[in-house]
């Protein structure tokens, strides 16, 4: 035993944890998705069948700790990114404001939300998401070019608010959204990785330091306000060194095939999470309705007896 949990098991959550750096920083440089599609998934199952924490704490931890995870990730992503040319700067400067605020209230409304809704929430937006992306890969983009600042304005705050909800970085959204707007594919992803930065910085800080003193219960060991600092720890040194390597092969990849691994690779995740969601509430409600049924006839038997 070491903390209290048995050792084999300790072993295998690390393990766990050390593949999903690797595959969460790959596809962090090869997508520009900044990592956070997988590390949402696998905190929650880690959490939740390891460490016994129940699917609305973990949902919300795992966000948290996914934002704070991204941080190094994005860092990785979109230096690389930058130096092969890849990134619009104007975009990022004209966002920058607008995404600060979608992250504040994001976080806000995804603490007032909780857990399990959070799980429904990004099961939904990113099937719709996956299913867009794949059957529009050789679509011709909707627009010439990017809306003017109101516009993009808009953009940045909706993409930053609800990429903090779910932990995803920003590029999950980012990416389709420029390519919707006759952004080459390599400079939307390119550019989706240094969103994914105003996303997580701010995202991660607001999720430890807004519930500092308010942990929830239940939540696993090493978590300081909303976030898993251990869990990161173990995940954070790996994904940074595996990014590089994703930029490199995303540049060999063909633009529409680029699109397609993106697509199919988050139907699976997010079809995961929903039904996650949508069991935990089922399983919720069903030992309600027998509680209130039974603790009359509870009640009614110890007053015969008693009599």
């Amino acid at each position: 035993m070491f903390l209290g949990i048995p050792l084999i098991e300790l072993v295998e959550t690390i393990a766990i944890l050390a593949l999903c750096g690797v595959v969460a920083g790959f596809l962090a440089g090869l997508l520009g998705v900044g990592g956070g599609i997988i590390f949402v998934p696998c905190f929650t199952f880690v959490f939740t069948v390891f460490f016994k924490v129940p699917l609305d704490v973990a949902v919300i931890i795992a966000t948290g700790t996914s934002l704070l995870c991204m941080i190094p990730t994005s860092i990785s992503a979109a230096r690389s990114q930058n130096k092969k040319g890849n990134t619009d700067i104007e975009v990022i400067k004209a966002w920058s404001v607008a995404m600060l605020v979608g992250v504040f209230i994001g976080i806000m409304v995804s603490k007032f939300l909780g857990g399990a809704w959070l799980t429904i929430l990004f099961g939904s937006v990113m099937i719709l998401n996956s299913i867009n992306t794949l059957f529009r890969a050789k679509a011709k983009p909707a627009f010439d070019k990017l809306p003017g600042k109101f516009g993009q304005n808009c953009i940045a705050f909706c993409i930053a608010c609800f990429s903090s909800m779910l932990g995803i970085g920003g590029g999950t959204l980012t990416v389709p959204v420029l390519n919707a707007c006759s952004v080459p594919p390599h400079k939307s992803i390119g550019t989706s990785s240094a969103v994914s930065l105003f996303v997580c910085v701010p995202g991660a800080l607001l999720m430890i330091f807004t519930n500092l003193n308010s942990t929830p219960a239940g939540a696993p060991l090493g978590t300081f306000g909303l976030v898993n600092v251990l869990a990161a720890i173990c995940v954070v040194p790996i994904s940074f060194f595996c990014a590089p390597l994703g930029v490199n092969i995303g540049k060999k990849i063909a633009p529409v095939t680029l699109k397609r691994i993106f697509a199919v690779a988050l139907f699976i995740i997010s079809a995961n999470m929903l039904y996650k969601g949508i069991t935990y509430y089922t399983k919720v409600s069903e030992p309600q309705v027998v509680q209130q049924v039974e603790e009359p006839a509870v009640e009614q038997s110890q007053f015969i007896e008693e009599k």
